[in-house]
């Protein structure tokens, strides 16, 4: 409970409160390890990890465009001569390329332009073909282990004849993730064959004098010998050349000095375009694929998933922590921080992309929005069960009017302290209880009591009136407590006098049931009164004192057996509405001068 001015207290932390920290934990640590969603991670992780604009300018493409299949007919149709005359023009000047790679698939002979081919690449020392690994599932058995292969390699399909002996060739079958279909990661070695890409840049350190016997060991390959690439771009990101300008030698040969020279598909209808990470929604070439796994190698650099176990742990850690703290913090404190932790993951992504390292980036920012949904929700859950206690325990002497205005207001809280009002206050008490509580039996006389406080409680709650305690047989009322009440006073004196009519009807009864009559008096008294919760912070009554209440019990004390009496304040205030008898001026106990009573006769409606 909040006294007035005073800040408001933390809530303290419940069992449920730890069980949804557990659970968010325990949902942050799976949906880390098992990869739920993969599917929204990916583009995430697109946005932060792929570099752009940092392309390799001596990694250059030719091209067989659409502008080459126009002048050299349809890709099926081409001799092998071409190719063998791009090798000419390319290698046979002053200055050659470190590399020539063709990712094109040469593995039958066709005939014409065969021989040229063979003849130019014996020539010429630094060209990489393509070729192709036939794949089936197998069932392996390993030291009496049987597993799955489904990598098991049923045929390597390498480049023709004799040009298998003179040129170096590595696979360039593409890896497509099973989430997206995009090409994210790729085998740099596989059962001892290699890559096109790594076949490419072997040759290409060779050329410089490094002594690499395999480019694996350049990069954080996994197990497998595969690495997830770090793209540079999209599309169009490396210096593109159309294979036709160069054989018309529109373009010179110098333009590829030592330069890493790769020649592929450029073509929508070649059927070599694949979704890469680089790009979401469009498509990149293989061969420019081949680029950005060359330029990876050449630069030391692949992307690096940390320890799934260690990012679940820690992550899982993180989400219960900030469930538990804003389950007992202010909401605003809640966002920051979790804002905070987001922002955090966002910079550390940063940080870690310049080390190519990659931790999940979705669980954290769900997790943060579970915990604050949690938090949310338990608050309120909290505030309602606790405004469910109040209606309960006002419902108990409050009108059912006044309890829906109570649960109207969403300001109202239960706590300590008072305030002045104008009030109307409303005395009853059985007259002769005593005597008949002797006579009669313990269960009558509680059978009797509770009947006659029941009348005395619907009639208060009946004219919109607060009760406010019951002290023995006696009763006690407010009117226009807690909330202002229109034309309260008269309200009390409607309330007295059906109490009045309620106890001839129930004494009638009384009278044949047990042989005893019961009465009542009551009083009616209006003022400024201080009106609120008074006691302590584990027990409270909301009831009203001062004089205006002190002279309220004066005057029910005064009045005889079936008499309502008011006091000259509530007469002045309804004397048009009501039929009195004088009664004269009272003194009362404890005050100096006495006051000018009146009884009730009858009530206007």
């Amino acid at each position: 409970m909040r006294k007035p001015g005073e800040k408001k207290k933390s809530r303290k932390l419940r069992k449920k409160d730890l069980a949804a920290a557990l659970l968010i934990g325990l949902l942050t640590f799976l949906c880390v390890y098992f990869q739920w969603f993969r599917a929204l991670e990916l583009p995430l992780e697109d946005s932060v990890y792929q570099r752009s604009n940092h392309v390799d300018s001596s990694i250059k493409i030719i091209a067989i465009d659409e502008k080459s299949l126009e002048s050299l007919g349809q890709f099926e149709t081409w001799s092998r001569k071409i190719y063998a005359d791009l090798i000419e023009i390319l290698d046979g000047g002053e200055y050659s390329p470190r590399v020539i790679g063709f990712d094109v698939l040469m593995v039958s002979e066709k005939g014409e332009g065969d021989q040229q081919l063979i003849e130019a690449c014996r020539k010429y020392s630094n060209i990489v073909m393509a070729s192709n690994l036939v794949f089936s599932t197998k069932i392996e058995t390993v030291d009496g282990v049987s597993t799955v292969n489904s990598l098991h390699i049923d045929m390597v399909e390498t480049p023709f004849g004799e040009l298998e002996n003179l040129v170096r060739a590595g696979f360039a079958n593409t890896v497509q993730d099973a989430t997206d279909n995009s090409v994210c990661y790729t085998y740099l070695t596989l059962s001892g064959y290699q890559s096109f890409a790594a076949a490419v840049t072997q040759m290409a350190l060779e050329s410089d004098g490094a002594e690499v016997t395999d480019p694996v060991e350049l990069v954080q390959a996994d197990a497998n010998d595969g690495i997830y690439i770090d793209y540079t771009g999209g599309s169009g990101s490396y210096e593109i050349l159309s294979l036709i300008d160069v054989l018309e030698g529109n373009i010179p040969a110098e333009a590829f000095a030592d330069s890493i020279v790769l020649v592929g598909a450029y073509a929508a209808g070649m059927g070599d375009s694949y979704l890469v990470p680089a790009q979401r929604g469009s498509q990149m070439y293989g061969v420019e694929i081949h680029a950005n796994i060359i330029q990876s190698l050449l630069e030391q650099r692949s992307l690096v998933y940390v320890n799934r176990v260690a990012n679940a742990l820690c992550y899982a850690l993180l989400a219960l922590g900030l469930t538990l703290l804003a389950c007992v913090i202010r909401n605003l404190g809640s966002f920051l921080i979790g804002a905070a932790l987001i922002g955090g993951e966002f910079l550390l992504c940063l940080m870690l992309d310049e080390r190519g390292i990659v931790i999940n980036m979705l669980a954290l920012p769900l997790a943060v929005a579970l915990a604050l949904i949690w938090s949310i929700v338990s608050k309120y859950a909290a505030e309602a069960v606790q405004k469910r206690k109040i209606m309960h325990a006002f419902q108990k002497y409050v009108a059912p009017q006044v309890v829906e205005e109570i649960s109207k207001n969403q300001d109202y809280q239960l706590k300590l302290g008072g305030e002045k009002r104008h009030i109307a206050v409303l005395f009853v008490d059985i007259r002769g209880f005593t005597p008949l509580s002797e006579a009669l039996q313990p269960e009558q006389v509680v059978e009797i009591l509770n009947e006659y406080l029941s009348l005395v409680t619907d009639a208060i709650f009946k004219n919109g009136g607060t009760l406010d305690k019951f002290i023995g047989d006696a009763a006690m009322a407010v009117f226009n407590a807690p909330f202002d009440s229109d034309d309260y006073i008269y309200r009390a004196v409607c309330a007295a006098r059906d109490i009045a009519a309620g106890s001839d009807r129930i004494g009638a009864t009384f009278m044949e049931r047990f042989g005893r009559k019961v009465s009542y008096g009551i009083g009616v008294n209006c003022g400024d009164a201080v009106v609120g919760n008074i006691g302590s912070e584990f027990r409270m009554d909301y009831t009203a004192i001062g004089d205006t209440v002190n002279t309220a019990a004066r005057l029910e004390a005064n009045a005889k057996a079936g008499q309502i009496l008011i006091s000259e304040f509530v007469y002045e205030s309804l004397k048009d509405r009501i039929e009195v008898t004088e009664v004269g001026v009272i003194p009362l106990k404890g005050k100096s001068q006495g006051i000018m009573v009146y009884q009730v006769d009858s009530v206007n409606e």
